[in-house]
């Protein structure tokens, strides 16, 4: 792989008035997402390239975060961004019901990288209406109305996508008339199924899972979604033989299976999609971030051929007025060029396996603090605890305020020592782009060591 520039001498002087400007526009105007307004202090970013972004202060950050696990090929690639400013000169907008030549490659590049006969894509503006869609492609192909999904999930902030999500998020917007049935997926770790093993695991995780889908009635069920990697619930690489497994009771009780690749996709694991690993093919794909590194806008749902067949005759019901914008389609198919040409889903496989799990796990075996690893590619996870014995996690579920403080003292520290963490409940995330380079790495982890540090300091 050809590693970007380093941005490490680009960082813009100090411009403490500027950065002041831009936060006092934001707190006057800016309502942001899953936040109180009143009791946050959004940093002000001057840029960013690569790996890393800065501040007006001049403060560097090694983003371990990837944005919100979406800028797969780093910030500011000059192809990818020079592809935007083609498109842009050459056609900016355009309506969806027309054959546009971005459009068209990017639908084009995308199925080429699917699993199986997910030959038609579907585009949306993000990830969340990409889980709408795909539910109401599910329903419409069955004509039945429940939906399948797990706890510990995230599936977006629409309506539906919150309503499929299993993690607290939902809570506010659930008043349990979506039609969606929660199960428990298998997380050895903390295990639902009193298993000691990923064998037992994930035999006893489908057990569960066919035993709900009886109790629910087979012939209710529209469809089955799952994150193919969980991502903010934890990164819980499933056991081998659950995806094929799920895959089966799908078959078996004419279930549409969707896989939501929407944070997995696109190279985080070390492949083009985290299907991949299981080699389990799916009815419907949802993909967003990771097809252009959110550079503009953009996912969108993959389709098998059974059900784009569905609407062969039949108008679908659905659309979007920016469903397939040129600017974002150019952005992707510059993205995908770039992820081929410079071997980026390769660097992820490679330095997750030679460098990332190696430190990591070394990291653990120094810091009590750490109750395990777990991941693959640029995709893992430290699971922070009280205690290793009793794996009590080091904050309660869904802290916040007071409860939360040993979580914002590790975050804290991590980026005192110019590392942006991705925290999530009592996890870390390492996260970076899939074109972080080996030093860039070793850079994090010391700083991600200081950090587990203070995190030790509320162990028993």
């Amino acid at each position: 792989m050809t590693p970007q520039p380093s941005s490490a001498h680009r960082a813009p002087q100090p411009d403490p008035e500027a950065g002041a400007a831009v936060k006092a526009a934001d707190r006057a105007h800016v309502f942001h997402s899953w936040s109180a307004q009143d009791l946050i202090d959004p940093p002000a970013v001057a840029g960013a390239e690569g790996s890393y972004f800065w501040d007006y202060d001049g403060r560097r950050y090694l983003d371990f975060s990837s944005g919100l696990v979406f800028t797969n090929i780093g910030y500011q690639h000059p192809k990818v961004v020079a592809a935007i400013q083609e498109q842009a000169a050459t056609l900016a907008t355009f309506a969806p019901a027309f054959a546009v030549e971005a459009r068209s490659e990017a639908a084009r590049l995308i199925a080429e990288r699917t699993p199986g006969d997910l030959d038609k894509i579907f585009f949306t503006n993000g990830g969340a209406d990409a889980v709408e869609h795909a539910i109401r492609m599910a329903r419409l192909h069955t004509g039945r109305p429940k939906v399948l999904s797990a706890y510990r999930s995230y599936h977006g902030g629409t309506q539906q996508a919150v309503n499929i999500t299993g993690d607290p998020r939902r809570w506010a917007s659930d008043d349990g008339a979506a039609g969606v049935v929660h199960f428990w997926a298998p997380y050895l770790y903390r295990s639902r199924f009193y298993a000691q093993t990923e064998e037992e695991e994930c035999a006893r995780a489908l057990e569960h899972l066919e035993t709900t889908i009886a109790f629910e009635g087979p012939a209710t069920i529209a469809a089955l979604i799952l994150e193919t990697v969980p991502g903010t619930a934890g990164i819980m690489v499933p056991p081998p033989g659950y995806l094929a497994g799920v895959r089966a009771l799908c078959d078996k009780y004419g279930i549409v299976f969707v896989l939501d690749e929407v944070m997995a996709g696109f190279g985080r694991t070390g492949e083009w999609f985290a299907a991949d690993l299981s080699g389990v093919v799916p009815d419907l794909m949802t993909f967003a971030k990771g097809v252009n590194s959110g550079y503009v806008p953009l996912g969108g749902v993959a389709i098998s051929g059974e059900i784009a067949e569905t609407f062969g005759k039949r108008p679908y019901p659905g659309g979007l007025t920016y469903s397939g914008h040129p600017l974002a389609c150019a952005a992707a198919v510059a993205t995908i060029n770039v992820m081929a040409e410079e071997g980026v889903v390769e660097n992820a496989r490679r330095l997750g396996a030679e460098v990332v799990g190696p430190a990591l796990r070394e990291l653990a075996e120094r810091h009590p603090s750490v109750g395990e690893v777990r991941g693959t590619g640029m995709f893992w996870a430290l699971e922070l605890v009280k205690n290793r014995e009793t794996r009590e996690p080091l904050v309660p579920y869904n802290a916040a305020g007071a409860a939360n403080g040993p979580m914002a003292a590790f975050g804290a520290a991590a980026k005192a020592h110019g590392l942006w963490p991705f925290i999530n409940m009592n996890r870390t995330h390492v996260v970076p782009p899939c074109t972080v380079t080996e030093a860039e790495l070793k850079e994090g982890f010391a700083a991600l060591d200081a950090a587990l540090s203070v995190a030790d300091e509320h162990t028993e």
